[in-house]
């Protein structure tokens, strides 16, 4: 399932969208970025309520697919301009984490 898809489905506002054609291979929750680096897989749909540029650079360093930031978080302008820069394809949900990855959940089976 496509970047554009999941977004579609989920509900999800962009925030920065690089490239919504791009297959989605799972999916990832956590919040720890030290932890998040070492584990999330490449291709992935990252779920988190961090907000700030470690999150951009994680999923850089990590080549996932979409970040989604869940409970309606605030996206300060800064990370939004390093996502654009970096082409990292950026969400939004207002719902929590939880109901974000268990509906992402159903998408990907």
């Amino acid at each position: 399932m496509t970047v554009k898809e999941i977004a579609e489905k989920l509900g999800l506002t962009p925030v920065s969208v690089a490239d919504d054609a791009r297959e989605v291979q799972g999916g990832y929750a956590g919040d720890l970025l030290s932890w998040v680096m070492g584990r999330v897989p490449e291709g992935a749909a990252w779920v988190t309520i961090m907000t700030n540029v470690n999150v951009v650079a994680v999923a850089v360093l990590r080549d996932v697919a979409m970040v989604i930031v869940a409970e309606g978080s605030e996206i300060p302008a800064d990370v939004i301009e390093r996502a654009r820069e970096q082409e990292v394809n950026l969400y939004s949900a207002a719902a929590d984490v939880y109901t974000v990855c268990a509906a992402l959940s159903l998408l990907l089976e």
